[in-house]
């Protein structure tokens, strides 16, 4: 089994910001920043990614969450992490918050968006939500990218 190191983005894979950004009283009103009214420790899981980062922690993977916080609203730095200690208390010393992910050294980066490095990960950058990318479909190319590299 090849062990690969893979950084998790927090915000939109690990945890349902989008849905928490369209359940805010003011997600209706010009102006509105979810990255800034937002209580980050209020999340929910994305459907299937508690199982998904426990399968690849199985499979003998090097797992990360990589995450970026707002800049502006330093609470949810400290959110972020009580967070992953949560839902993902295996990974509660393994977060990094980080603006470049492009700084990153690993495999893989699963995140739903390119911003903040994301697109200029050294490794392979899985676009966690588009051209189908959910947990199954993701979980279903890092086997096909370890079964390569063996």
């Amino acid at each position: 089994m090849t062990k690969l190191r893979i950084f998790i983005d927090l915000d939109g894979v690990l945890a349902d910001f989008d849905m928490a950004a369209a359940l805010h009283p003011d997600s209706k009103n010009k102006g509105f920043r979810p990255d800034l009214a937002i209580n980050f420790g209020d999340l929910h899981p994305i459907p299937g990614s508690i199982d998904a980062v426990q399968a690849l922690l199985d499979a003998g993977h090097d797992v990360f969450i990589a995450s970026t916080a707002p800049w502006d609203q330093p609470k949810a730095w400290t959110d972020k992490r009580l967070w992953v200690g949560n839902y993902f208390p295996q990974l509660k010393k393994k977060l990094f918050l980080t603006h470049r992910k492009d700084l990153l050294l690993g495999d893989i980066l699963i995140d739903d968006n390119v911003w903040n490095g994301a697109k200029d990960f050294p490794g392979t950058h899985i676009h966690f939500g588009k051209n189908g990318f959910d947990w199954d479909k993701t979980l279903d190319l890092i086997g096909q990218i370890t079964n390569l590299i063996k």
